[in-house]
């Protein structure tokens, strides 16, 4: 009886399981319908919804092979930054940015760049211009995104000493002031510009070029129009030059004296050069003189040299009706020389000594283009000496004709001139 009882059971039990499969696949298959009834396009849409899905798919392959570019070029760009080759990767940077903006947010920096694809294939897509317009605000741009906090530079090796980035912003500028100095030595700031990201920005402060500015045209250049930054009207509007010296150098034939036989006459090629020394504050030198510029230019460095004949003097700038940029100058001899010579003439007239009296010489210029520097000749425009004497006030004009034997001055720069700061800007 036990055993009928267990086999009554154990059919029980298969059939409820039996039930339940049949039930498990019922539902499966009314699934399985229903989802292929969803995914059939009907017959009202015309396919729509089929062309969208297969559109949205296309997209998003698109989307993925242009991420795939960009992140080799992206990769790429770091690798040439890292080997120093800063305008390569920048053209590189600018490239994969093309492609996607925010690439440099979905880059895995873990992955070596495949430098042969690259170079196989994107090199030649001369479409890409490889310089960034706007360099410094994309300088700017990369040290916020690296931290909220960013530093002006990082150091490449691990050191022990206290690195340059550590020092607030603001000894960085007054470093930088150093470095530009009173003698307005924007070509160091320039290489110092090459540095680093963060050096660059420091360099296009908009505030030491202002400086710059006003310590070269003074009140006349309160307004910014029409350059774009004080740091283009530096670059582009005519001045003069301080890092170096205008030389003039004239020579002529002049006859000799015959000879007592009369059978020969002498002739003498004579050379003289004339030298005009520009400083910040307004000074200049003026010197004439048949010594060689080897020998005359290191000596012309500050305004307290000991050479005879140097003019002393003022100069300003003057932006005429005629869109010309002039040079006036007023120089005379140093007062200790002035009395010397006064001295001299007198200790052999005394009984009619000569009137005392001041020399001082104006001197117009105009700045042109020659050569391939830019505003680096002066030509002659006016030239006179003017004689007060003390006794009676009356002052004496005597304008010199310009002919051949005032030849244009042309700039040579002097690297010593800048060699030492004394001061900063």
């Amino acid at each position: 009886m036990a055993d009928e009882n267990a086999d009554t059971g154990g059919m029980i039990e298969d059939e409820n399981e039996g039930s339940d499969d049949a039930n498990l696949e019922l539902e499966l298959n009314a699934f399985r319908a229903q989802w292929m009834s969803e995914l059939k396009p009907s017959s009202g849409a015309s396919g729509t919804s089929h062309r969208l899905l297969q559109a949205k798919g296309l997209k998003r392959t698109q989307e993925i092979a242009q991420e795939e570019k960009a992140t080799e070029l992206f990769l790429r760009a770091v690798q040439e930054e890292q080997n120093g080759a800063v305008y390569e990767a920048i053209k590189f940077y600018r490239m994969a940015m093309q492609l996607v903006p925010d690439i440099e947010f979905k880059i895995n920096y873990s992955r070596p760049p495949d430098a042969d694809r690259v170079k196989g294939n994107y090199i030649e897509d001369n479409d890409v211009d490889g310089e960034i317009e706007d360099l410094f605000a994309y300088f700017e741009q990369q040290l916020t995104l690296e931290s909220s906090f960013p530093k002006i530079c990082t150091p490449e090796l691990e050191i022990t000493q206290m690195h340059i980035s550590a020092l607030p912003r603001e000894i960085l500028m007054y470093i930088f002031r150093w470095v530009v100095s009173s003698d307005l030595d924007m070509r160091a700031l320039e290489q110092l510009s090459l540095v680093c990201r963060g050096f660059y920005i420091c360099a296009r402060d908009p505030e030491i070029w202002r400086s710059a500015c006003l310590r070269v045209w003074g009140r006349n250049c309160t307004k910014l129009v029409p350059f774009k930054s004080w740091r283009e009207m530096f670059l582009q509007r005519p001045r003069v030059r301080f890092d170096g010296v205008y030389i003039s150098k004239t020579s002529y034939i002049r006859q000799g004296e015959e000879s007592l036989d009369g059978f020969y006459r002498a002739w003498h090629h004579v050379e003289y050069y004339r030298y005009l020394r520009f400083f910040p504050d307004g000074h200049v030198i003026m010197l004439t003189t048949p010594e060689d510029p080897l020998c005359v230019v290191p000596r012309l460095r500050t305004r307290n040299t000991r050479m005879d004949s140097v003019l002393l003097g003022h100069f300003r700038l003057s932006q005429e009706t005629d869109n010309q940029t002039k040079v006036f100058a007023v120089v005379c001899k140093k007062k200790e020389e002035q009395k010397a010579t006064e001295f001299q003439r007198n200790r052999f007239c005394r009984r009619n000594p000569a009137p005392e009296a001041e020399h001082s010489f104006h001197v117009g210029l105009h700045l042109s283009s020659g050569g391939r520097q830019n505003v680096s000749k002066l030509v002659w425009i006016h030239h006179s000496c003017h004689i007060t004497y003390k006794l009676t006030g009356e002052t004496v004009v005597t304008a010199f004709d310009l002919d051949r034997m005032y030849t244009p001055f042309f700039f040579a720069r002097v690297k010593s001139y800048t060699a030492f700061s004394e001061q900063p800007l």
